[in-house]
């Protein structure tokens, strides 16, 4: 008999090998129907109507695990569009445009396509961070996984050899991550209000670069949540001025009542990567003394890297 007082790690067979031997059933009327399917490998069950409760438990809890797993601690996430392009690519739009709608919108695209260059920069100086003593991993670059904006984040990341998240969505017309997500790290949303809880859950600073709805609706739930206490404040950094001036009349809502004069100490406004890192690290600074330090060092050494 052993002396060992320990007991099995468990007495039930694990599912996995329960799905194993459950793929191919003795062939009978009753294992040939729908109803004898294991509950979590029966495709039909897992996407009645009355699972969506379920559903919604499971893209919760996918990313959060394997997020887990990969010691990601924190996250800067960067909001933007899926339409402006690089400079270059940009300046193709211009010169192949037709009719005049299409070259001032291209040259509207043109001009807004500096962002993709100062996202890449951001995330770069962001992703050299890197892990904390215990190997957690902080202000991991994270993009909605898609082109433009999305893709200059993670590319960043990429070209310093940092990790980085991708939170893709299904949509009607096909969507497939930009090359630059780091792998284990790309995940794919039915649900967009699970996808917009994973941007947050994580987040200690946000990057809002010129967009559309996506990008309005990303940024002023956030704004919202913070607004109303559910979230506690963390930096919000709005790249593009002159866009948001002209396409949100922010002063217009504190003159017409509907938010507080205060609420707009919510958004500061940057046009380059190194002042808006130069302002993530001010607003830590006070929690975290090193912080400061540490932080200039990186910025220092990415200019330094060219």
């Amino acid at each position: 008999m052993s002396n060992d007082p320990h007991p099995p790690e468990r007495v039930f067979p694990p599912a996995r090998e329960d799905a194993v031997n459950a793929a191919h059933p003795t062939p009978l009327p009753q294992t040939s129907d729908p109803a004898y399917r294991l509950a979590f490998q029966d495709m039909d069950f897992l996407l009645r109507e009355d699972l969506r409760p379920v559903r919604f438990q499971l893209e919760l809890l996918k990313p959060e695990l394997l997020l887990d797993e990969a010691k990601i601690a924190s996250t800067f996430v960067m909001y933007g569009s899926a339409r402006i392009p690089e400079p270059a690519a940009a300046q193709t739009l211009v010169d192949t445009a037709i009719t005049d709608d299409q070259r001032r919108i291209a040259e509207r695209l043109l001009a807004k396509s500096k962002y993709y260059e100062v996202a890449r920069d951001l995330a770069k100086i962001a992703s050299k961070v890197g892990a904390d003593a215990s190997g957690w991993k902080q202000f991991v670059v994270c993009s909605g996984g898609g082109p433009s904006i999305m893709e200059a984040a993670n590319r960043g990341a990429r070209e310093v050899g940092a990790d980085t998240i991708g939170l893709n969505i299904v949509l009607p017309h096909e969507q497939a991550p930009n090359d630059y997500v780091t792998p284990h790290l790309s995940f794919n949303f039915h649900y967009f209000a699970l996808r917009k809880m994973h941007f947050l859950l994580r987040a200690r600073a946000i990057a809002v670069f010129p967009g559309g709805f996506g990008t309005f609706d990303e940024a002023f739930e956030l704004l919202t949540l913070i607004q109303t206490g559910k979230v506690k404040p963390i930096p919000i950094i709005f790249f593009g001025r002159d866009f948001w001036d002209r396409v949100v009349n922010f002063q217009a809502l504190v003159e017409e009542g509907v938010i507080a004069a205060k609420d707009l100490d919510l958004i500061t406004y940057c046009e380059t990567a190194e002042e808006a890192w130069d302002y993530v690290c001010n607003y830590y600074a006070d929690a975290d003394p090193d912080w400061r330090r540490e932080s200039s060092m990186v910025i220092d050494r990415s200019a330094q890297d060219g």
